[in-house]
């Protein structure tokens, strides 16, 4: 079925939770008052690297109005970690990062922590700190972990002390065959900063220990049955005493996902007795958050006289700072893409992770996608320039097809990259003349959805309304919109009699969390197998009601009819209401968990056109043209955010925004200095959607989440060299980097 034969799906149906929001009257987190709350502050390290000799809390507990003082002493030994268990609580013996929780203070209000904290005495050892990811891998760099082998999670034990604590390595063919095959062969090096995912909601969580012992949580987390296991585990109580309760969640982009400051707050709720809030100012999101890696990344590409690529060796060096405990992956996936979205027989690829005395890096929006695709999608432009290619051209020549194996040895099907290109050539005028100065750059990305388990609860009032308890928390995607759409198509009923709402934990089984571009995936499945089920029993009592056989009655606009008897017809609530008199209301509940890998990807193009002046190296973006070949567009409105919003992130990070450090110290502490796109940045946008519903989805529709955003740095980069010749390998690509570059060509 196309779009145009559903009711719901694939209609730009407008967010269910958008009253709340614009309202006002949507919760977060710090919205949640308890009588009797406590604030909590953190004094955090000033060193990036020193040993603790002495903490005297003595001052800070006099204070009035504090209630509870904590250190290291009074809270479990164990690490923390999504995947690798390498983070104490509070610094225990030693600080490794400036920003880093010495201590923490309950009181009052936030005025009094505050204060409280800077009573507190703290005698440090400054220990030699690298801020810097080559001198960390050198032979003199100060180790930060001495006992990395104790860790758990670390994917392999390291011979000797190291700072390189993980690798992951993707091959195919034989990269040394497949080099001294080639023709030609290039290699270049990019490098890229820190940023920061600038969500609008910085942290915050509120905890009560109930009268039953029971630890009630408030917080903005996005995979809340991952947090209980990771911080019951660490208090070492059983993890069905823990709730997380829904809230609304402020903005996410991969960094609402940790732990952060859930297991200390804890301590201080169960030494007070009292409910006990932290929200993170925006400065500690700088200092503490964590924020997208920075690195280096190589790549080697082999090519055949006319063009074919025939071999690549790329490595990715991440910088991941002091810990690697708020990844869900001890590495980076995004890595897979340094060998694009092209045929290569013969591949190598490494990813590795380095510790450094600097703020610990989680995830971003597609973690690692953005690296990669600048790295990889540059470095082709620079061999079409090399080769005397037209760019798009040697796209063409050697992206995947069906049948071919991607660079790290999957088989898809139903493959769209050529269509993709030529549709975003034709929508972006590729091949118009340009004015002098001006310069058009492309870009590819593809990507499959993810995996994850996801539930779906629904019951059916006996007055006809539909409840769905997604554990799904929204984290401003429009995910509940979706699972909406999904459950009024099935049972051909106004989407204003479907509700969906977040559950607790304690309501809904196991569910992997948001993230990956899996949502729609899986919990739109898990949705989809609900509402099915719930259909086939309402058709049963239907089929009662009209003594009729179920496989006789068809649902149609609201009402059970029975097929072969014109006239014979029942609402939906009617056969609700009968249902809840006979055996109580429809409740259905279903898991879902792929039993294995998708096998579709999906492509997205984006185009770039650019002009710069000559005299400043001001690099302005005039139009963003973007080709998705996404599968069915499940809300044309959702999907086109998706796209944009990804666009603008993209161009972001392409253009200005950048944490640097100096000597450990994040030097962006505020929205003043870290700069992220305002309204007059946005350049003209368009968007082609490639109608081809052949994706994993319900209703076959593709990933989108992390798409636009990962093509934007290299296209702006390749247009950039396209306008005026010069080309940036080390992102932010500034006004001062452009200009001296522009000095440095016509010197």
């Amino acid at each position: 079925m196309t779009t145009a034969q559903y009711t719901y799906v694939g209609k730009p149906i407008g967010r269910v939770e958008g009253p709340e929001k614009v309202t006002g009257a949507a919760h977060y987190p710090a919205d949640v008052l308890i009588p009797g709350t406590l604030w909590c502050k953190a004094l955090r390290s000033p060193m990036p690297h020193a040993r603790i000799r002495s903490i005297d809390t003595s001052r800070a507990k006099q204070l009035p109005g504090v209630h509870a003082v904590i250190t290291a002493d009074d809270v479990s030994e164990s690490l923390m970690g999504r995947r690798m268990l390498d983070m104490p609580i509070l610094a225990r013996g030693k600080v490794r990062f400036i920003g880093e929780k010495v201590a923490v203070v309950a009181a009052d209000d936030a005025d009094i922590a505050e204060e409280a904290t800077l009573l507190i005495d703290v005698d440090y050892e400054e220990l030699p700190a690298v801020s810097d990811l080559l001198e960390a891998l050198g032979p003199d760099s100060p180790i930060l972990h001495d006992n990395i082998n104790g860790y758990q999670g670390l994917p392999k034990p390291v011979e000797e002390p190291t700072n390189h604590f993980s690798r992951l390595s993707w091959s195919l063919g034989d990269v040394d065959q497949g080099f001294a095959e080639s023709d030609f062969v290039f290699e270049h090096q990019f490098s890229f900063p820190m940023a920061h995912q600038a969500y609008l909601e910085p942290h915050a969580v509120l905890m009560h220990i109930d009268e039953q012992g029971r630890v009630q949580i408030w917080v903005n987390n996005k995979a809340p049955h991952g947090l209980i296991r990771q911080c019951a585990t660490a208090w070492g109580i059983d993890p069905a005493s823990v709730r997380v309760n829904v809230t609304n969640i402020g903005g996410d982009f991969g960094g609402k996902g940790d732990f952060m400051d859930v297991p200390v707050i804890y301590y201080l709720a169960k030494a007070t007795g009292r409910p006990v809030r932290m929200v993170m100012s925006y400065m500690e999101e700088f200092l503490a958050g964590n924020p997208r890696h920075p690195g280096i990344i190589t790549i080697k590409t082999g090519l055949k006289r006319d063009g074919t690529i025939h071999a690549r060796y790329a490595r990715a060096l991440y910088d991941s700072g002091a810990y690697a405990a708020f990844k869900p992956g001890v590495n980076l996936a995004g890595s897979t893409h340094l060998a694009g979205s092209y045929r290569i027989p013969n591949v190598l690829i490494y990813s590795d992770c380095v510790y450094t005395n600097t703020v610990p890096r989680g995830h971003a929006r597609a973690p690692g996608g953005p690296q990669a695709i600048y790295a990889s999608e540059s470095h082709l432009d620079m061999i079409a320039q090399e080769m005397g290619m037209d760019p798009m051209e040697l796209r063409l020549k050697n992206v995947l097809q069906d049948g071919d194996v991607s660079g790290i040895g999957k088989k898809f099907v139903d493959i769209r990259g050529e269509q993709t290109l030529r549709a975003a050539a034709e929508a972006a005028d590729y091949g118009a003349p340009k004015a002098p100065y001006v310069g058009r750059g492309i870009s590819v990305y593809d990507r499959e959805a993810g995996q994850g388990e996801s539930n779906a609860t629904i019951i059916v009032d006996p007055n006809g309304e539909v409840t769905m308890l997604s554990p799904s928390f929204d984290t401003g995607t429009g995910t509940h919109t979706i699972l909406a759409q999904i459950l009024a198509e099935e049972l051909t009923i106004p989407i204003s009699s479907v509700h969906v709402r977040p559950a607790d934990t304690d309501s809904v089984p196991f569910d992997s969390g948001v993230g990956g571009s899996r949502v729609s995936n899986v919990a739109g499945q898990a949705g989809l197998r609900a509402v099915r089920e719930v259909r086939t029993r309402m058709t049963e009592v239907a089929g009662d009601l009209m003594e009729s056989p179920p496989e006789k009655i068809q649902l149609q606009n609201g009402q059970f009819i029975a097929q072969g008897e014109a006239g014979r017809a029942i609402p939906f609530a009617e056969v609700a209401a009968r249902a809840a008199e006979t055996g109580g209301p429809i409740h259905v509940q279903t898991l879902y968990k792929p039993e294995g890998p998708e096998n579709v990807t999906a492509f997205l193009v984006a185009i770039v056109e650019v002009q710069v002046d000559p005299e400043t190296g001001q690099v302005t973006v005039n139009r963003i043209t973007s080709a998705a070949d996404t599968g069915t567009v499940l809300n044309p409105i959702g999907h086109r955010g998706q796209i944009v919003g990804g666009a603008i992130q993209g161009l972001g990070y392409a253009l200005m925004e950048e944490m640097p450090v100096e000597e450990g110290r994040v030097e962006t502490v505020h929205f003043g200095d870290y700069k992220i796109p305002t309204m007059p940045d946005i350049p003209k946008l368009t968007e082609v959607t490639l109608d081809d519903p052949s994706g994993p989805t319900p209703y076959q529709g593709k990933a989108v989440g992390e798409l636009s955003n990962c093509t934007m740095a290299a296209a702006v980069a390749n247009a950039v060299a396209d306008a005026v010749g010069v080309r940036i390998t080390d992102l932010p690509i500034t006004a001062e980097k452009v200009r001296a570059a522009l000095k440095a060509k016509q010197q």
